[in-house]
């Protein structure tokens, strides 16, 4: 008897034994077979028939070669080998898991054992959630500047958007570099009165700045 032969006669024996399945799905709610529940059978028909199996595993797949003990037959029995992600597990777990699967289907394949035409024993993996968008940071509002003190020759006007502190400072104190009298000075202070009473109440350091130059400035022109 051929390697073929008694790997035909290894299955039709094993098709006869009662086999119970121990493994359950509760998510698809049925049970299949795991490696323990028909091993041992095939492996007391294998010893009666003279066969003896073999099981290797590659980078990308694994085999399961049946050899017959008595000439040098063999039938080579190959799937891809796909790992198990369980998780949380350790690495060497999910080896063990993947030894245990593909040697389980293996064997299947090999005694031609039929199966619910599932992925046994896992619930499937819902889709992976889409992460939700991060909401764009809300735009800082830009201030429309359009500030102005009274008509006449020493008026400041600002217009534009941005900050403006820094604008009234630049413009006051050019006014007052050709300011040439202290009376000048005075008259830069009431005309753009309203611009730097808001400068108060929104930059008071910079007001304060403000107010020292204009103090240094009316000293200067005095005493000339």
């Amino acid at each position: 008897m051929n390697v073929y032969k008694k790997l035909q006669a290894a299955r039709a024996k094993l098709h006869k034994t009662p086999l119970g399945k121990s493994g359950k799905n509760s998510f698809a709610k049925f049970n299949y077979f795991e490696l323990a529940d028909f091993l041992p059978e095939v492996t007391e028909i294998f010893n009666d028939l003279g066969l003896c199996e073999v099981i290797n595993f590659n980078t990308d797949t694994a085999t399961l070669t049946i050899h017959d003990a008595d000439s040098e037959g063999q039938i080579v029995f190959t799937t891809p080998l796909v790992y198990a992600d369980m998780g949380k597990v350790q690495s060497i777990q999910n080896l063990g898991a993947t030894h245990t699967y593909i040697r389980r289907y293996l064997y299947l394949l090999a005694m031609n054992v039929l199966e619910n035409d599932v992925v046994d024993a896992a619930e499937p993996k819902a889709p992976p959630k889409a992460e939700p968008k991060p909401e764009p940071a809300p735009k800082p509002e830009v201030k429309q500047l359009d500030m102005k003190g009274k008509p006449g020759d020493w008026q400041i006007k600002i217009t534009g958007e941005g900050e403006w502190d820094a604008l009234i400072m630049d413009s006051a104190k050019i006014l007052l570099e050709i300011a040439e009298s202290p009376e000048d000075c005075v008259n830069i202070f009431k005309v753009n009165h309203t611009i730097f009473e808001k400068m108060k109440q929104e930059y008071p350091t910079q007001y304060t700045e403000l107010m020292a130059t204009f103090k240094a400035r009316k000293t200067a022109l005095t005493k000339e």
